[in-house]
């Protein structure tokens, strides 16, 4: 089945691209902020700038490793789906359910392997950007050269690759199955189950106190882990919110919004691997970002000079979150045309049927306005549920005071990737003929 794997890749590598790139960009920002802690392990490096580079290589580690594999699971689940009637046709060939995991698992294997050695080049210039950074700001010694060695390497090539595989085991293991309900159990648990444990982090914001240096660590990941537990509940939202929109959207956009609740109900699973970087891009951008806000500000008000590890502490965090929210964008925008450009089939059938291109076209817009609400409300939740708390301990209010200008820009990004990049490709699918459009997929 490896054989088979390996042929398939060759064939169809088109088909292997979005894997391939989440794999690429994943092992890149690893290896990018793993390579400080091969320059902190360097000769003649202090031990305050050694400090600096361990603290953003060690939190970028635990925010990396799980977006990562939820992106890379998010993916690779998509292009199984995508694979279903293949997959049934080696079933009824002969081909054993352990024989096709084994071709699914070896192929994730060798695109994760091709993208991570692809990434060490650009990750070895990304280190040294990264290494500028910290030095501009006055937190790393101006002495010290980056190196880029066994740490960076080993973590890159280890997380891209279990990630990959784990979740190319569990995306087959779930296709296998037969019964929807099935299917959702184990998603449902670990999804209460990160509910539960962004609240416990979240909750333990309160022990610390106002000054405590590091205080945004347990909301940050409080909101991230709230972010993870309502992306795989999102399969048990959306029937809600169609439930709710279902009126709305038939009266303003007719046949369309028609089209668009029956899609989206028989499509809440694969839609849930939309909404996944959706929701981690809005909370973890709206969270950090307002919680250094609110940082800064206190800090000023309260005339003290900024200490170098508080100067430290706040160049790793927007680092941290720009580097994160653009893999979550860019994770958005792979998800959203990986999902949107294999129904082109099902687009010929309907205009077969005797919908329009601009019912269709409408269709899509429509699908992506609820799952941009959808995304960006439980982004939102989730991220202020974080900022509440280190608020309410770093300043005694509930709210931060700074208004609602990042949030809305937060929203206008994931508003304009989303209904963009679906509708765009859309309309890219709708100018093939219908009866081509048919017979290409079938």
């Amino acid at each position: 089945m490896f054989a088979l794997a390996m042929r398939s890749i060759r064939q169809r590598p088109g088909r292997f691209a979005a894997t391939l790139f989440s794999s690429f960009l994943g092992a890149l920002i690893i290896m990018t902020f793993n390579s400080m802690h091969d320059t902190a392990a360097g000769a003649g490096v202090d031990d305050a700038s050694a400090e600096t580079l361990t603290i953003a290589a060690s939190v970028v580690g635990g925010y990396g490793t799980l977006l990562v594999f939820f992106a890379v699971a998010s993916t690779l689940t998509v292009a199984v789906r995508q694979r279903s009637e293949e997959i049934e046709l080696l079933r009824t060939t002969g081909a054993t359910p352990a024989q096709i995991k084994r071709m699914v698992v070896g192929e994730a294997f060798v695109v994760a392997l091709i993208g991570a050695a692809l990434a060490v080049v650009p990750a070895m210039f990304g280190g040294q950007l990264l290494l500028g950074l910290f030095q501009d700001s006055g937190s790393v010694a101006d002495s010290v050269e980056h190196s880029f060695g066994a740490i960076a390497l080993s973590t890159g090539f280890d997380i891209t690759l279990l990630a990959s595989v784990g979740a190319a085991f569990l995306a087959v293991r779930r296709a296998g199955r037969s019964g929807a309900k099935r299917t959702g159990g184990k998603k449902t648990f670990f999804g209460y189950a990160a509910l539960v444990a962004g609240a416990v982090a979240i909750a333990a914001t309160f022990s610390f106190d106002a000054d405590f240096e590091a205080l945004m660590g347990a909301p940050a990941y409080g909101a991230i882990l709230l972010s993870v537990g309502c992306a795989l509940l999102a399969p048990r939202i959306l029937p809600g919110v169609l439930g709710v929109l279902e009126g709305p959207l038939t009266a303003l956009t007719g046949a369309s919004g028609y089209l668009t609740v029956r899609n989206m109900r028989q499509r809440a699973a694969e839609l849930s691997n939309v909404l996944m970087p959706l929701i981690l891009f809005t909370g973890v951008a709206v969270a950090v970002l307002y919680m250094q806000a609110v940082e800064n500000d206190a800090a000023k008000e309260s005339g003290l000079v900024s200490t170098a590890d508080a100067e430290t502490l706040a160049t790793v965090n927007f680092a941290v979150v720009g580097i994160i929210v653009a893999f979550c964008c860019i994770m958005l925008i792979n998800s959203l045309y990986a999902a949107t450009s294999y129904r082109v089939r099902e687009f010929g059938q309907q205009r077969l049927a005797g919908a329009t291109p601009g019912q269709v076209l409408g269709m899509v817009a429509a699908e992506s306005t609820v799952l941009t609400l959808t995304g960006i409300a439980l982004g939102t939740l989730t991220g202020f549920a974080g900022i509440t708390a280190f608020t309410a301990v770093r300043t005694d209010a509930l709210l931060p005071g700074q208004g609602p200008g990042i949030w809305l820009a937060v929203a206008a990004v994931a508003a304009t990737v989303t209904i963009g990049t679906s509708v765009g490709t859309a309309w890219r699918g709708l100018r093939t003929p219908a009866v081509d459009a048919v017979a290409a997929a079938a």
